[in-house]
């Protein structure tokens, strides 16, 4: 065999090895692929499958819950305190996290992504068993309307849409209070100092709401959040707590912000926020104003608000309730309301089992001599600005007043 027949061999011989580990190769992907679609149409069959006409909601659960959870968590329905079932969202975050090694299981930092999976979950009825007496009848008639009237929402504006949200960030505004399984979510300026002095005493740390000052409801760090548990904390709280969240007219709310935070003295957003906002939208800004940030015109706010390049962020007292507290991927059991923040607030204590004499307080946390934001003083503060500035506001807040059904203002 001369040389130029031993290099067309070699030459051949190589060709046909790098044919056949394409071939491979292609075959291997193909493989992963059809697994990885039979293992998500299972996830989707198994665990996102409403209740069958007549089947137990303890036998759907031993077919997906979690293995780590005792038989005595898995039959729910029993728990007075538990008032929603297991969210389909909760179901499959925790099947998936049985099928974690224990070391991830108990990392600090959750899953980062669930894909593929359709939301909104299940309605499901609310638990009255420790509702005594027929004065919550107006009361409970109108939060079933709320719940009905979101979960619809979410469902036709939200059915094809799939988490692609991190499981930290969803979770990251909601308080826990073990003693009593409820899990609160924060929407501030909507009665949330209150509420955090009502979950103190829930969970022993006081005895009187009205004895806890301002700054131990806020910097105490007394309450838990629900993303400082692992996994399987996160998940179980999602499945068994009653899950709850108190929201407001958008604007009221929005006017609410700015007047507490930039219309008094404030050592926090006046440097942090006003000279930011002065800077970059008051002309021919004074130095005093330039260096303390103090004086914010509600037009200037708005400005900073609307613009997509905002020379600082956004902030959790005028951020939209659908980005902080997610209603159609968290499938709240509880939907109270600022305007009726106290019926609802007290009509809630009572579906929890809280003691008898615990009762929602009614004062005012901060400035207490200033009239309260009402539709009045919200009409007042939208005529500094221009039609077109109401309008990119109202849009703005769209989905809020869309989620809660409030009327839309006239802008």
């Amino acid at each position: 065999m001369n040389l130029r027949q031993v290099f067309v061999s070699v030459l051949l011989f190589g060709v046909a090895g790098l044919l056949l580990f394409m071939y491979l190769q292609a075959w291997i992907e193909e493989q992963h692929t059809e697994s990885g679609k039979k293992l998500q149409q299972q996830t989707i069959n198994q665990d996102f499958t409403l209740q069958p006409p007549g089947m137990p909601r303890e036998a759907l659960w031993s077919r997906s819950a979690p293995v780590s959870l005792s038989k005595h968590e898995m039959a729910v329905s029993s728990s007075k305190h538990w008032q929603g079932k297991a969210d389909p969202f909760s179901v499959v975050a925790a099947s998936l996290v049985s099928q974690l090694p224990d070391q991830q299981k108990t990392s600090e930092s959750p899953l980062s992504w669930f894909r593929g999976v359709y939301l909104p979950p299940a309605l499901h009825p609310l638990n009255k068993t420790l509702v005594k007496g027929n004065k919550w009848k107006d009361v409970d008639s109108t939060q079933e309307k709320r719940r009905s009237f979101l979960h619809d929402f979410c469902k036709k504006y939200n059915s094809r849409k799939k988490l692609q949200t991190h499981l930290v960030h969803l979770v990251s505004r909601i308080y826990v209070e073990d003693r009593h399984k409820v899990l609160y979510c924060e929407v501030p300026k909507a009665g949330c100092s209150n509420w955090k002095r009502v979950l103190m005493v829930l969970s022993g740390l006081a005895t009187s709401a009205h004895n806890i000052s301002h700054d131990d409801v806020h910097y105490g760090k007394h309450l838990r959040k629900l993303d400082s548990y692992d996994l399987k904390g996160i998940y179980t709280r999602l499945n068994m707590y009653t899950k709850f969240i108190f929201v407001r007219d958008p604007l009221e709310r929005l006017v609410s912000a700015f007047r507490d935070k930039f219309e008094h003295p404030n050592s926090y957003y006046h440097p942090v926020f006003g000279k930011a906002i002065i800077k970059k939208y008051r002309h021919n800004a004074d130095e005093e104003a330039l260096k303390t940030g103090s004086g914010v015109q509600f037009k200037e706010f708005i400005q900073y608000l609307l613009d997509s390049h905002r020379p600082v962020g956004m902030d959790i007292h005028w951020e939209q309730v659908s980005k902080l507290c997610y209603p159609c991927l968290i499938n709240y059991d509880f939907i109270g309301k600022f305007e009726t923040l106290e019926e609802d607030a007290n009509y809630f204590l009572q579906l929890v089992g809280a003691p008898a004499y615990l009762k929602f307080p009614k004062f005012k946390d901060r400035h207490s001599s200033d009239e309260r934001t009402s539709a009045e003083v919200v009409r007042q503060y939208l005529k500094e600005l221009s039609k077109e500035e109401r309008q990119l506001t109202y849009d703005f807040y769209y989905l809020d007043y869309l989620m809660f059904n409030y009327t839309s203002p006239s802008v």
